[in-house]
């Protein structure tokens, strides 16, 4: 096979800024959240409480609920009681702390968050178009630009 003797254009648009780049972002943020809080809506939970549950992969103290939700932890016992009261968390006391009361999926818990996440996937396609390769870039620079 014989190859082109001219090198491909060099793209000549400038780079983003970085407050370009974090405009993208915040749009890109803000379009994650408007599917998710309506998908959490049509089972009937507000944006919070859908969080709240996607953040239970594993148990977590109520505590580390709050912090990763950036919220006071008052508003989170509101939270946990109202999915408490729906049957899609439990309680349990953590058994190095007494003190320190975790929060779990139960069964239903797991299966809404499953049913959100499975619809989130096939309403934002553009991830699913990336290859292998693009999808592990991508990880990457995210880790990089929000590491922890």
């Amino acid at each position: 096979m014989i190859q082109s003797a001219t090198p491909p254009a060099a793209s000549t648009a400038a780079a983003p800024t970085p407050v370009e780049l974090m405009d993208q972002v915040a749009r890109a943020a803000a379009a994650y959240y408007r599917h998710f809080a309506a998908l959490a809506a049509e089972r009937g939970l507000t944006l919070m409480q859908g969080k709240t549950l996607s953040l239970l992969r594993e148990p977590r103290p109520m505590r580390t609920l709050a912090d990763l939700l950036a919220c006071d932890a008052s508003n989170v016992t509101g939270i946990v009681d109202r999915l408490e009261a729906r049957a899609l968390v439990r309680r349990e006391v953590d058994p190095a702390d007494r003190r320190v009361k975790n929060v779990l999926l139960t069964e239903e818990g797991e299966r809404t968050v499953r049913q959100i996440r499975v619809e989130l996937t096939s309403r934002l396609t553009g991830l699913e178009q990336l290859d292998e390769a693009d999808r592990q870039t991508f990880q990457r620079l995210l880790g990089q630009v929000f590491p922890g």
